[in-house]
């Protein structure tokens, strides 16, 4: 079997590993109490991975350049990223949900990149000139692994959104990597000191029930928060707070990779047309994707957010990145765009 034929092989494969992987973390999901399909769904995400990396080495010996010159490469190179930072977040956080977000994201590239581009965008051609640089490698590699981390990390915080229905429900779990978390005062806490707080209010409060005024106060308030909101169960509550804190930690990786890509860009453009930056669509939405992750960043880190604003904020960015990668590129016209409908 020559490369070219291998490299189909592969391509196909890679989708339909993806696709049965896809079922197996949808069926363990929505039935938790079958063990195995967790671990055979890990192993499909594991199997899809290394055809990927044989697919990208295969077309590395055959065109003789790191294989990120066109949209089919650059497409298998981000579902094996993805695939590669889940197998990473999965190992941390221990829940099926994570493969039941992104297993249908790495399914959807593989299955764009092998079924639906032209032929003649799958094959390997020579490089133009601009591209003989030895940073091809260094900023596209880059930038591409940042935009698999921060969709991992944006579709985590999506999940977050559907498992606490949209509430605004208060996290112990880590704002700044410390494992504390703030308050309603923005005061930064740990989970142990309100334990003996929330010990003291349920141990005081028959005795408070017992004064006129006390029992006003007490009733309005056991009267009107269960009625605003359907309190969620310890279960999602602990769910959630680990997906709030997975999602924070893996844009935290996704966005120094992001700054390098582009500062790596800058220097490329220099070396190859004169300039650090010429405002190209696929530069202006790189930005604009900066700026959104470093809002949430800054959110997080500086404010103190948790919870639902700064999952809203990271599911905005998951648009901004496939705007910036895919949308730019095809559709608009600039020196990134490979111009397949335009």
């Amino acid at each position: 079997m020559d490369l070219v034929s291998l490299q189909g092989w592969l391509d196909n494969a890679s989708f339909a590993v993806l696709f049965v992987t896809m079922l197996l973390y949808w069926g363990g999901t929505a039935f938790p109490r079958v063990p195995y399909l967790a671990i055979l769904g890990t192993g499909g995400m594991a199997i899809a991975n290394l055809c990927m990396a044989t697919l990208l080495a295969s077309r590395w010996i055959e065109a003789g350049y790191f294989p990120l010159s066109n949209l089919y490469e650059s497409l298998f190179f981000l579902a094996w990223g993805i695939t590669a930072v889940h197998l990473v977040v999965e190992n941390m956080s221990r829940s099926r949900l994570v493969g039941a977000v992104t297993s249908p994201v790495a399914m959807s590239i593989t299955a764009f990149a092998a079924l639906s581009l032209p032929s003649k965008m799958q094959s390997a051609e020579p490089l133009v000139p601009a591209l003989k640089s030895n940073w091809l490698m260094m900023h596209v590699s880059v930038m591409l692994l940042s935009y698999a981390a921060l969709l991992v990390g944006a579709l985590l915080a999506i999940a977050f959104l559907v498992v606490t229905r949209g509430q605004n429900v208060e996290l112990r779990g880590s704002s700044v990597g410390t494992g504390a978390y703030r308050d309603s005062r923005r005061q930064l806490r740990r989970s142990s000191e309100t334990e003996p707080v929330l010990a003291m209010a349920a141990d005081n409060s028959s005795t408070e029930k017992q004064s006129a005024g006390g029992t006003a106060v007490l009733d309005a308030v056991a009267t009107s928060a269960p009625a605003a909101v359907k309190p969620l169960s310890p279960q999602r509550l602990s769910l959630a707070d680990t997906l709030d804190n997975i999602s924070y930690r893996t844009i935290g990786l996704g966005f120094p990779l992001l700054t390098i890509g582009i500062i790596a860009g800058a220097v490329w453009a220099n070396e190859a047309w004169g300039s650090y930056w010429s405002w190209d669509p696929k530069e202006t939405w790189a930005l604009i994707t900066w700026l959104v992750f470093a809002a949430y960043l800054h959110a997080r880190i500086t404010r103190g957010w948790q919870g639902r604003r700064p999952a809203i904020l990271a599911a905005s960015g998951f648009i901004v990145v496939w705007v910036c990668y895919l949308g730019v590129n095809i559709l608009g016209k600039g020196l990134h765009s490979y111009g397949w409908f335009f």
